[in-house]
């Protein structure tokens, strides 16, 4: 299962975990994804949509 937006693409961003001695270890930062059910062209759709999305969808 892919940690991606469906709508925008948003998806696992990577950088470094410090510590307070300065070591540097590799992590991620997953997208906020929920599964919704959208309806597209009179069709019902399951979308993984990051909560950014889900906001503009609720105002749509």
């Amino acid at each position: 299962m892919a940690a991606r937006c469906d709508i925008c693409g948003k998806g696992v961003m990577f950088g470094n975990r410090v510590s307070h001695a300065n070591n540097r270890t590799r992590r991620n930062w997953k997208p906020n994804l929920h599964k919704v059910t959208v309806t597209i062209n009179g069709r019902k759709r399951r979308l993984k949509v990051c909560t950014k999305c889900l906001r503009k969808l609720e105002k749509m």
